[in-house]
């Protein structure tokens, strides 16, 4: 049985507002989009066009993985930061807009768009961060680490698609203990939701995100305070570490960063005023 482009719309937003999609319509006209290979003006122009039996099958096939709740950026591998396009699945975070928090702060202590900064992105998963700051900085070059080879592969196609392939590398392992060198900027958006709270996620992260780069510890600060301890050795005089840190947990990174004896540390609140980030030179 066919069915008109808008009424296929409907149904799959009553759908997806059953399972508890937050944005339901928007969500269903992304999937209507990738189905048929279109721009939004298509939804819009042409409302009463019938789906083929094709076009049909392959919708109900991205409605239901929505509405089991799996990401919308993993149904489309992809997701807009900070107005670049990134790869993404299951094996790294999905980019979130808090993060283009830490994308501002780290770009204003790299203000020269002409100086060879070094930056060292720990725990790179889709390389969004690394990858944002050396295409704003044409004469950057950097390095991402990941313990998961998978990925790094991930992060690795993004540079290749962003031709910063030859100004980036990624590292395999845990943290500093493959890393060389002195860097201008260490930066990190590391695991940091308390292990007890898991079971009070969302299904999309709960479900389908890495637990690898997710849980940080009883209090969520084990990976800060193991970067804190050892970052200094990784940078360069007067050279910056700045973090992504969860939700009442920046007064307690600076602490951590002021007791090992960084300086004009700061804090920066993301768009709903959430603490967000924080940043110190040694």
């Amino acid at each position: 049985m066919t069915i008109r482009l808008d009424q296929a719309l409907i149904e799959a937003t009553i759908r997806l507002k059953g399972a508890g999609v937050e944005f339901a319509r928007q969500d269903a006209n992304l999937l209507m989009m990738d189905c048929l290979k279109a721009d939004r003006d298509l939804l819009f122009r042409e409302p009463e066009r019938l789906l083929t039996d094709q076009e049909q099958s392959v919708f109900e096939e991205l409605v239901e993985r929505r509405e089991k709740r799996e990401p919308i950026s993993h149904i489309l591998g992809k997701r807009e930061f900070w107005s670049r396009e990134f790869i993404v699945n299951s094996h790294v975070l999905d980019p979130r807009p808090d993060t283009e928090t830490l994308i501002e702060l780290a770009l204003t202590e790299m203000p020269d768009m002409e100086k060879p900064y070094r930056v060292l992105d720990l725990g790179t998963g889709s390389g969004c961060i690394l990858l944002t700051l050396l295409a704003e900085r044409p004469k950057a070059t950097g390095v991402g680490v990941d313990i998961s080879l998978d990925a790094m592969k991930v992060a690795s196609a993004n540079a290749e698609n962003l031709n910063l392939e030859n100004r980036t590398s990624f590292i395999e392992g845990p943290w500093f203990a493959n890393v060389d060198g002195k860097f201008d900027l260490i930066v990190s958006n590391p695991p940091y939701i308390p292990d007890a709270v898991k079971g009070e996620l969302q299904p999309e992260v709960r479900e389908f995100e890495p637990h690898l780069a997710l849980f940080g510890g009883e209090d969520g600060l084990d990976c800060y305070r193991h970067i804190i301890s050892n970052a200094q050795s990784y940078l360069c005089g007067g050279g910056w570490l700045g973090f992504e840190v969860g939700i009442h947990q920046a007064q307690d990174v600076q602490k951590l960063m002021q007791i090992e004896g960084f300086r004009d540390i700061s804090c920066a609140n993301d768009l709903a005023g959430i603490a967000r980030c924080v940043f110190g030179r040694i």
